[in-house]
Parts: structure tokens; C-alpha cells; sequence
């Protein structure tokens, strides 16, 4: 059993009633009305405050990770607040386009960038370039010129590990991202831009992971990397992102503000010129807390080991908790006050026995077939990973603020899911 859920992994502007949970000044109860479920609920002042907490906390070039959560709506929102959007494959660079944001405030990242996305970063003069691979240097080498001139950071692997799960781990040796310090790939790459024409490297990019609690982590990286380019004279130096957030009751993690403090105090301590600027690229910590989702409560099935309390969305929506093995809460919305005192295995509609969004979920013992339930933090890789598996149609997104609500992105039809047949 488990009381009342605590405020902390609620959007900022949440207030629970009695029989009710207003996020934004509108009423959850109401949103689901109007427009069904399941449905991403995102509060935007939440979303804001974290945004230009990140743009306060590190220097001028710190990203949006768009692949968190993309949509033209949050595009224009990070930008407003000062930061940049970096992307990762042509469609989030054509989404971010679309939404009115300047090339000079996009970031191209990708392992494996194909022609056509490299060659469109180089044309039009995005604010950086993340070399990745050779691969990356030799398609540069033929595009870049002192007439169409390329501004770069070097992905490097830094031999960091870590503590996160096996998925989500990038900064070790062995990776599909970046160049290794160690065997020496990545000072290769450096020395063979710094002699291509129109090719202007400003520093370093590493990302060691993701959800990561502890950040010792970090300050190992900057200083592994401020030992690596210590002669170099580069002007940046991106930590990449990964910041953790609390997902589930008695879970706390780092503020980006925190998280910049300690590795802006790694960089004081390194020899690196103080002028040095310090970049990262958080997802996550900006959007994860910032939204909810809500689903309605369908099938209960009691069984000798449990009961199931199916919900009308699952792993096409969250596909977190059968990828990762990650926990999240979930509550009542009619009754957010009451102990949870119905422990239930909440599950989804699809046709996978792994389809289980929380293996151990308490509820109010008085939830069942109907109701209306909500599953907080669930901002980050939930929209943005959600699939049309068994043809379900994606939800709606609302952002609410001041007691308004806008749809940014409509629930698809039946007819977009055929749109694409001949």
C-alpha cells in the first residue's frame, strides 16, 4: 500500500482536490472530456521554467534534446527561452525547420548521418556540426569550403561508464557513438578537420549516458577531456546530457542547475581557459516532470496471483517499462487525496504479455472499470517513441497554461494510419 501521491513528481503548477487534479488551471478531468484518452498532458510553465533554468545554468550554444519530445509547439518553446535544438535525423531537422527555428540554433547529431542530412546541415550553416565518425570527416571534406564554412564539435568517446542501464550507456570505449580517446580516434579525426578548408572545430562533445543519478560521472568526463585538449585551444566543451529525473516515490535526483554547478566547479579545476564555454544538451530534465498521461480504466481481471486493471493506451504510448524496465506511479485522478490502497498490475491493450506499464501499481481501492487514471513523468520518450503497434492511433498533446489548453499535436485517425497504403 502506498498514501497519497507525493506533489514532487507532479508538474509544477499541479493542485489536488478532492475529487480532481488542475495542472495548468485546467482541470484534468475536464481535458479527458474533451479530448479522450489516452492523452500526454503537458504543463507549460513547467516546461519553461526548465528551459531557461538550462539556458541560465551553461553558456550560449547549450540544446534542447529534441528526440525527448519533439513537436513544432516545444521547438518554438526552447528556442523562446533560449536554447538551442539539437537533432538527430533529418525529420527532426525538417520538424524544427518547419516550426520557424533558425538553422543558427540547430545542433546535427547522428552515427550514421546519410548523404542528403549531411549535406543539408552543410548548406544551411547550422549553428554545429557533431562529427561522429570518418565517415563524417570524409562527406565534410567534399562539401565544406571557405564559402559554405562547417562549425564542428568532435564526438568523442571518453572511456566513462556510466552507472545506468546497458541501453543507455554511450561514453564507454565500446560504442556505436563517437571516437574513442584511447586508441587514438579521436585526435585523428581533430587533426585531419583542422586541415579541411571551411572546417572550423570548436571543441569536444561527450555524452556518457542516460538517467544518470550520481554526477561524479560528469566531472570524471570534463576532466578527461580537459586533459585531452589542453593544448588545443578550443573555445567549447559539451557534457552532453543524461541528467536523471524521479520517475517513482523515493527517487531524488540533481536540478540542472545542480548539475551545471558541478561541472562548471570540474572545468574551474582543469586547465582549461576560463573563457572556456560550457555547453550540455538536456531532454529529459526539461520535459520528463512537465507532463502526465492519462488513460481509462477498462477490463479488471482478478486472478489467484493478482489483478490486472487494463488501461485503454500501453506500450505504444510508453514503451519505457517493457524496454527499460522502468517504474513509474500512477493515481486516481478522481480521488488524487486517498491512500492507495489497491495494488494492481496496470496494464495495456496490446496483444504482448510484457505489455505492463507498472508491474506493482497502487491505486485507490475503490478504482476500477471507467476511471479515470494518470501515470505522471511521462513527458520524455513516451510521444516521442510511441508506435502505431496493433494499428493504435497515437494520443493527442495539450499543453495547459493559465487556465487554457491547446492541442499541439492532434490524435491520429484511423485515416492516417492508411494513409500511407497505394
Amino acid at each position: 500500500m502506498a498514501g497519497p501521491l507525493s506533489a514532487a513528481l507532479l508538474p509544477d503548477t499541479a493542485v489536488l482536490l478532492d475529487d480532481d487534479v488542475v495542472v495548468g488551471g485546467v482541470s484534468l478531468r475536464a481535458l479527458a472530456r474533451e479530448y479522450g484518452t489516452p492523452l500526454f498532458v503537458y504543463d507549460e510553465a513547467t516546461l519553461r521554467a526548465r528551459a531557461h533554468e538550462a539556458a541560465a545554468a551553461f553558456d550560449d550554444g547549450v540544446a534542447f534534446a529534441s528526440k525527448s519530445f519533439l513537436c513544432g509547439a516545444m521547438a518554438r518553446l526552447v528556442v523562446e527561452e533560449g536554447l538551442c535544438v539539437d537533432v538527430a535525423t533529418g525529420g527532426e531537422l525538417d520538424l524544427v525547420l518547419r516550426a520557424g527555428v533558425s538553422p543558427q540554433r540547430v545542433i546535427v547529431h547522428g552515427n550514421n548521418k546519410s548523404d542528403e542530412e549531411v549535406a543539408r546541415a552543410v548548406q544551411l550553416g547550422v549553428h554545429r556540426f557533431i562529427v561522429d565518425s570518418f565517415y563524417d570527416v570524409e562527406r565534410l571534406a567534399a562539401l565544406a569550403s571557405s564559402e559554405r564554412p562547417v562549425n564542428c564539435l568532435v564526438r568523442v568517446t571518453p572511456g566513462v561508464e556510466a552507472h545506468t542501464h546497458e541501453f543507455v550507456r554511450t561514453g564507454q570505449a565500446d560504442s556505436k557513438f563517437g571516437l574513442s580517446v584511447a586508441n587514438g580516434d579521436a585526435r585523428r579525426a581533430i587533426d585531419e578537420l583542422r586541415t579541411l578548408a571551411g572546417i572550423r572545430v570548436h571543441g569536444v562533445h561527450a555524452h556518457i549516458g542516460s538517467q544518470i543519478f550520481g554526477l561524479e560521472g560528469f566531472a570524471e568526463t570534463i576532466a578527461i577531456l580537459a586533459d585531452f585538449t589542453r593544448d588545443d585551444d578550443f573555445d567549447e566543451l559539451c557534457v552532453g546530457g543524461g541528467l536523471g529525473v524521479a520517475y517513482v516515490e523515493g527517487e531524488s535526483a540533481p536540478s540542472i542547475t545542480e548539475w551545471a554547478r558541478e561541472v562548471r566547479a570540474a572545468l574551474g579545476a582543469s586547465a582549461l581557459p576560463a573563457a572556456t564555454r560550457l555547453l550540455a544538451e538536456p531532454g529529459r530534465a526539461i520535459v520528463a516532470q512537465a507532463a502526465l498521461t492519462l488513460y481509462t480504466v477498462g477490463a479488471v481481471k482478478k486472478v489467484p496471483q493478482r489483478t490486472y486493471l487494463a488501461v485503454d493506451g500501453g506500450m505504444s504510448d510508453n514503451p519505457r517499462p517493457v524496454l527499460y524496465g522502468s517504474g513509474y506511479e500512477a493515481f486516481d485522478v478522481a480521488r488524487p487525496r486517498a491512500p492507495r490502497l489497491q495494488g494492481v498490475r496496470l496494464v495495456g491493450k496490446h496483444c504482448e504479455s510484457g505489455d505492463v506499464i507498472i508491474d506493482e501499481a497502487w491505486l485507490s481501492d475503490a478504482t476500477t472499470t471507467g476511471d479515470l487514471i494518470a501515470t505522471p513523468v511521462t513527458g520524455a520518450y513516451g510521444y516521442s517513441m510511441a508506435s502505431n503497434y496493433n494499428r493504435a492511433a497515437r494520443p493527442a498533446v495539450v499543453f495547459v497554461r493559465d487556465g487554457d489548453a491547446r492541442v499541439v499535436l492532434r490524435r491520429e485517425t484511423f485515416d492516417d494510419l492508411a494513409r500511407l497504403e497505394p
